[in-house]
């Protein structure tokens, strides 16, 4: 589930999202293998490559995973050609929702998302319906012991960063969507790799959500979208109150 510190507090279910990991393997694989078809299958000559490996990493996918996700880009025989796909609408709660997609088949696709939409108290809108309320920016994350909160700061706001906010478990960078790559580079080479580093759609407009009832259906529709092997993203707007957050959560 896409999102980072200051909006991210509809990111629970560890266990739930770690049964989850095979799936996003092979998602994780299919970005690379588009990635390295989109240009050269060499790292440091393909931006959009290395920021595919990247985020692999960020998912501790084995090596042999990443080698064979590029090597699959340069086989010619077989192989579906994806493309990317992009849907809008609104979750219960009138949560805005973009889904993002790769997919060798937009018709199954767009009629897999519409059908989550429309069975799950959701209502699927047009592109652009409520992109409005996100902005696109390029997001690193780091785990607190990387770095204290000051470093973290200094060394990313040097490397091109545009804001750095820091909580009880990460370091969470925000740049311009062009400069996430040059940033990435520049702080792994002092701090690592990270934990993520992706573009992201980040709220600007937040929808409140104070019942547990909704809540709960808001997680329940995007954990079905995330179900799905096409999709490979999903972002929301929902801001869930702290109050049902702990009911949500009762062991924490």
């Amino acid at each position: 589930m896409s999102g980072h510190s200051q909006f991210k507090n509809i990111m629970y279910r560890k266990g739930a999202q770690d049964a989850k990991k095979a799936k996003v393997f092979a998602k994780l694989a299919r970005d690379i293998t588009i990635a390295a078809k989109s240009g050269l299958p060499e790292p440091d000559k393909n931006p959009r490559l290395r920021l595919a490996i990247q985020a692999a990493r960020a998912e501790s996918m084995p090596k042999d995973n990443i080698e064979r996700a590029i090597a699959k880009a340069t086989q010619t025989a077989g192989g579906a050609d994806y493309v990317s796909a992009r849907y809008e609408g609104f979750g219960p709660g009138k949560v805005a929702i973009i889904v993002e997609a790769m997919t060798d088949n937009k018709n199954r696709t767009a009629g897999n998302v519409r059908t989550i939409f429309g069975k799950r108290g959701g209502s699927m809108g047009e592109n652009g319906s409520v992109a409005f309320n996100f902005e696109r920016i390029g997001f690193i994350q780091y785990p607190l012991s990387a770095a204290d909160a000051d470093k973290m700061f200094e060394t990313a706001l040097e490397a091109g960063a545009n804001d750095v906010v820091s909580d009880d478990e990460h370091h969470d960078i925000e740049t311009l969507p062009d400069d996430l790559s040059a940033v990435t580079d520049a702080l792994e080479k002092v701090f690592g790799t990270p934990s993520a580093s992706r573009l992201d759609w980040k709220p600007v407009v937040k929808t409140d959500i104070n019942d547990l009832e909704t809540a709960q259906k808001l997680l329940d529709f995007i954990d079905a979208l995330e179900d799905d092997d096409d999709v490979q993203h999903v972002y929301h707007n929902a801001e869930i109150s702290d109050e049902v957050m702990k009911k949500l959560n009762p062991e924490e």
